[in-house]
């Protein structure tokens, strides 16, 4: 009787420790579960960042102008009355290739000499000369 009482419970703990450790609802769900516990509250960290930054920037609009007055100069382009507005635009100018320009089609030559230490563009390489836009406000 000792030996079939035996073989039983030998039997019981195989079947348990399957289940413990091969079944989908054990130790595999369990390694699941806390991952995704993790990237949750890895997730919950940077949205309750996003969440004060847009508090602190809600409060900061209802208190002073300061920040709608920065957010009307970056967002919307305006200035206040009296400032003048510069804004420097690259103007892009296409050199024709070497071999296909002629000496009649050369650019006329500028007042301004380049730097010395200045290299000389690529040929098809895009030249890029500043020019400045200006704008004033007027009450």
């Amino acid at each position: 009787m000792t030996k079939g009482v035996v073989g039983v419970l030998v039997c019981l703990t195989v079947l348990l420790q399957y289940r413990i450790w091969l079944s989908d609802d054990g130790v595999r769900e369990a390694y699941r579960l806390r991952q995704a516990v993790a990237q949750q509250t890895s997730t919950n960290a940077d949205l309750t960042r996003r969440n004060d930054q847009l508090a602190a920037e809600v409060a900061d609009l209802k208190s002073g102008m300061t920040a709608i007055e920065e957010r009307a100069r970056s967002e919307l382009g305006m200035i206040a009355g009296g400032e003048s507005f510069y804004q420097v635009v690259p103007k892009v100018v296409v050199a024709a290739p070497a071999d296909t320009a002629s000496p009649s089609a050369a650019a006329p030559p500028s007042s301004v000499a380049p730097p010395a230490s200045a290299s000389p563009p690529a040929a098809g390489a895009p030249q890029v000369e500043p020019t400045i836009a200006t704008r004033t406000a007027q009450r």
